[in-house]
């Protein structure tokens, strides 16, 4: 079964729960430093072991997540790293968390696009993308931007599973297959 369809009623549930009292904010940081917590080989270790107690899992990740956050957790928080932990569900966190944030861009009628660009692109052309995008899309539009040094040269643009490559080499690619059949 695929992670996001795990983590779909996890996410939905701590939206609505974000909903109710405003603390979008507080729990997408809660999501995204324990998602990042699960990127260490040691934490997986822990989490993993039968040698080690819920108990004492459950402690030394909320004791991990307030110290990064600098803050107690609320009884929400912590039910929740709980019961993932109980539900052996905690390796998906990661895909609470994205999905989680969807959910916000959502709500806020943002967009976020993926830019892959041979070269670090400048200030002025991140803005020129934005402001096409924002046009295009009459939305609010955020964006990551990804260095490829194998791109020869323009850009790919992913929204989700939607790729619209502009690339030279995506180019140069189409001319090779149009010439070939006229071989």
């Amino acid at each position: 079964m695929k992670l996001a369809v795990i983590a779909k009623p996890y996410a939905n549930a701590i939206f609505e729960l974000a909903q109710q009292d405003n603390s979008h904010l507080q729990w997408k940081m809660v999501l995204d430093v324990g998602a990042y917590l699960l990127l260490d080989k040691k934490m997986r270790r822990l989490i993993a072991s039968p040698n080690i107690l819920e108990q004492d899992k459950l402690s030394t990740i909320k004791a991990l997540l307030m110290s990064i956050l600098n803050r107690e957790l609320d009884a929400h928080e912590a039910m929740f790293i709980s019961v993932l932990l109980d539900n052996n569900r905690i390796g998906i966190l990661p895909s609470i968390a994205t999905l989680f944030e969807s959910l916000i861009n959502i709500t806020n009628n943002i967009k976020i696009f993926t830019i892959i660009s041979s070269y670090q692109l400048s200030k002025s052309e991140k803005e020129q993308i934005v402001s096409d995008l924002m046009n295009q899309y009459n939305k609010t539009v955020s964006i990551d931007i990804v260095v490829d040094k194998d791109l020869v040269g323009g850009v790919i643009i992913k929204d989700g599973d939607k790729v619209i490559d502009i690339s030279i080499k995506a180019r140069v690619d189409e001319l090779g297959l149009r010439l070939s059949k006229t071989h």
